[in-house]
């Protein structure tokens, strides 16, 4: 089973950042042709490092480096008390920073970001961020679109806002009992997604609950920053996301003049869901951008 509990190499960090410390999984390239480039994987709303589990040894093992961030407020990183700097511009210019500093030792970053990191990913090129390459998973061109996710974002939202984070954890769990596939998850899995949640600032939670439900359509000011810079761009999905559709995200990719590809039987988390199939995807991808 694939998960965030999946084993794998990495070694838990701590990276310098602005408002403290942002918690890492870093995995060094392995192989003969390792490339001195860094695969730097951003996480969605209430995610984490760990969502990237089981792509970490796979992708190393290519000869990437590869580091797995918690963004500011998430899990093990820390973050600021304001909702206001959880937005994408703002969390965008902490995610530039740190890939400066990557690349001023001298290496090429890759960067992927999932849900909401994608949009958090999107602001960071807007902030300049040097990169060699930018994938988008399974996000889409502005806020998140009415649907079962958007109405269990709101309703948590305003639990969160009148009861804490531990009492929207209560909803969280009362809303899973619900679901025959949250019985048979490993009991250590279950622990994993409570004590993430519990560990996240509220001030994140509702700031990126606000994002997603605010943010404004950028894909034509990032199709003008990716031709400025000459950065190719990869936008990926499962094609049953029941976050954005696929066909949005295609339209998305269309107008990124990007690459777009579908995973066949995948929801919204192809990085848990079909891990393998996912990096099938992206390797040759990467590979094509840093030899052309």
């Amino acid at each position: 089973m694939y998960s965030q509990i999946s084993p794998n190499r990495a070694q838990r960090v701590d990276l310098p950042g602005r408002y403290g410390t942002i918690a890492a999984l870093r995995a060094p390239a392995l192989g003969d042709d390792a490339m001195r480039t860094t695969v730097l994987l951003v996480p969605g709303y209430t995610g984490s490092k760990e969502d990237f589990a089981p792509m970490i040894d796979p992708i190393a093992d290519a000869g990437f480096e590869v580091v797995a961030i918690d963004l500011p407020g998430q899990q093990d990183s820390q973050g600021p008390d304001d909702e206001a700097l959880y937005r994408p511009g703002p969390l965008g210019s902490v995610l530039a920073e740190l890939i400066g500093k990557i690349a001023a030792d001298g290496r090429k970053v890759l960067l992927l970001g999932h849900s909401y990191g994608a949009l958090v990913s999107r602001a960071a090129v807007f902030a300049g961020a040097p990169l060699a390459g930018l994938t988008l998973l399974s996000s889409g061109p502005s806020e998140l679109p009415s649907g079962d996710r958007r109405t269990v974002l709101e309703v948590g939202e305003h639990v969160l806002a009148e009861q804490g984070v531990e009492g929207t954890q209560r909803l969280n769990e009362l809303r899973s009992q619900q679901n025959p596939a949250y019985a048979v998850l490993p009991q250590e899995l279950k622990d994993f997604y409570r004590n993430r949640f519990l560990k996240s600032q509220a001030a994140a939670l509702l700031g990126m609950a606000n994002g997603l439900r605010y943010e404004p359509d950028q894909v034509a000011k990032l199709a003008r920053a990716l031709r400025s810079s000459g950065t190719p761009c990869l936008v990926v999905c499962g094609d049953a996301d029941d976050a954005w559709t696929p066909a949005a995200q295609r339209d998305m990719a269309e107008r990124l003049d990007a690459d777009f590809a579908v995973l066949p039987g995948v929801m919204h988390s192809p990085n848990t869901e079909a891990p393998l199939d996912l990096i099938a995807t992206l390797l040759p991808t990467w590979r094509a951008w840093l030899t052309s």
